[in-house]
Formats: C-alpha cells, structure tokens, sequence
C-alpha cells in the first residue's frame, strides 16, 4: 500500500463524508505527529498497533559487493518499530 491507497482508505473509513482532500490532510496529520513525536519524546506508542522508538545503528566495517574492498560504514539514526499484539494477531 502506497500513500495514496492509504488516503483512498481513510477517506473510505471515514464513511465517505470527507473529501479526499480532507483524507489527505489528516493522513499527512498522523504522520507528522508520529515524526514529532519520535523528534521530541524519541518513542512513539500506539497501543494495539505497536511502537516506533528511535535507534542508533552504531558503525561497523563492511565491503563494497563490487570490488570486495573493505570499508567502514558510518554509525546512524533508524526508526525501529515493535508491533503491538492486534497487529501481531493480524499475521
């Protein structure tokens, strides 16, 4: 599912009373609250769905697949997410 397919859907949950306009908005409201959120308090927890929470990936040695040379990657920021039990029941 794209963004637009999610938009498509909430505008769907949202009995058809909204504009697509209005779907788009309050999908593009989620996510930036999600980002702030992780910005702010480094975790966010939707309970039942589950939890994004900021992660270092620290630095390590590996190769470049073409020419096998090793080299050094760099450490970096991640987003980790951890499905919540509803989500886990869904699979």
């Amino acid at each position: 599912m794209n963004k637009a397919a999610l938009v498509d859907e909430v505008q769907k949950l949202m009995n058809g009373g909204a504009s697509k306009a209005a779907a788009e908005r309050a999908t593009d409201a989620v996510l930036t609250a999600v980002k702030r959120g992780l910005r702010r308090d480094k975790e966010v927890s939707l309970v039942g769905f589950g939890t994004f929470a900021l992660a270092v990936r620290p630095a390590r040695n590996g190769f470049n697949p073409h020419t096998k040379t090793p080299m050094k990657i760099r450490a970096m920021k991640t987003v980790r997410f951890k499905a919540g039990a509803e989500l886990r029941a869904l699979g």
